[in-house]
């Protein structure tokens, strides 16, 4: 059976070892971190350097802000592992401990040279332009825009790792939390995060729907092909059955040699064709959801376009 597989990140994963040498050394720091939070801060940066892209940023500052969001969270190296693998809701003094992690981050960045350039990512990634952020509950005009980038990629991942997505399905109940975060309140002039970052956000997200869909179209034309070559199978399979001819027997069998694939046989081609065609339907189940997800995401652009407040809470 063809592999199906599908990179959540999308086909422009960023790794390290695609970045230049003078950005190991800033890298290597991820080493430290534990396995969560490592993948976590390759996550985001890959997302802030697309983010960038869309954003027509300069190639200088993208590997810059890259570099930024790949360390954001550095900071988390002090923090103890009861806090940081906390697996529920934290307590409100947890929550006071796991903010520290931007100051510390921060502290750290400075003390080496080599990584100063680059403090950005810690300190400002949880700021919010309506001033509810921290570690200092900055406003939008004192929030340099690397930390605006990153803050929403962060979030982005945050949710998507929390949920454990394995497509995009369902990936617009994400989006409406930041589209929430976006709009502002009423009387208020900006959301916690930055709605021209979020609008492309949406493109990396429908660029990688629209790949999602490519892919899972692609792997239901080769099923559809699985099934029509295994049913040939049983046809030479009947054939071969219902001859006496050792020569016809013989070349029948050597169709369908030449037919299977490894681990299929003329005995279990019948078997084969009820997996392939199982999968087929949970293929065609899971595009259709994927183009009802595309639409939704689509109309949450246009709602983020045109929406200018937040709407008020119904009360319960």
């Amino acid at each position: 059976m063809a592999k199906d597989e599908f990179d959540f990140y999308s086909k422009t994963s960023i790794k390290s070892y695609n970045l230049n040498e003078s950005m190991r050394y800033q890298l290597q720091m991820l080493d430290q971190l534990d396995v969560f939070t490592r993948k976590h801060c390759e996550n985001v940066a890959n997302i802030t350097c697309r983010l960038c892209e869309y954003l027509h940023c300069s190639k200088d500052f993208i590997v810059y802000c890259t570099t930024c969001a790949y360390l954001h969270d550095l900071g988390k190296l002090f923090i103890p592992a009861s806090v940081l693998q906390f697996p529920g809701r934290l307590s409100e003094e947890q929550f006071k401990i796991m903010r520290t992690h931007t100051t510390l981050g921060y502290e750290m960045c400075m003390k080496d040279p080599k990584l100063r350039k680059y403090a950005a990512g810690t300190i400002y990634h949880h700021e919010g332009l309506d001033g509810s952020g921290y570690p200092k509950g900055l406003t939008k005009k004192d929030i340099p825009i690397e930390g605006q980038i990153i803050r929403v990629a962060d979030e982005y991942d945050a949710i998507v790792s929390k949920r454990q997505y394995k497509s995009h399905i369902d990936i617009s109940d994400t989006l409406k939390i930041l589209v929430d975060d976006a709009l502002p309140l009423i009387g208020h002039r900006y959301g916690k995060i930055n709605k021209t970052v979020l609008k492309s956000l949406f493109k990396v997200v429908i660029d990688d729907v629209e790949f999602e869909i490519y892919q899972v179209e692609k792997y239901v034309e080769s099923l559809k092909k699985d099934i029509s070559r295994m049913q040939e199978v049983v046809g030479f399979k009947k054939h071969m059955d219902n001859t006496k001819s050792q020569k016809k027997k013989d070349y029948y069998l050597e169709g369908i040699k030449l037919l299977t694939k490894k681990g299929e046989t003329a005995e279990n081609c019948e078997e084969a064709i009820i997996n392939y065609q199982d999968a087929l339907e949970l293929k065609k189940e899971a595009l259709k959801k994927l183009h009802s997800e595309i639409r939704k995401i689509k109309f949450l652009r246009f709602t983020l376009l045109f929406r200018r407040h937040k709407l008020p809470k119904k009360e319960s």
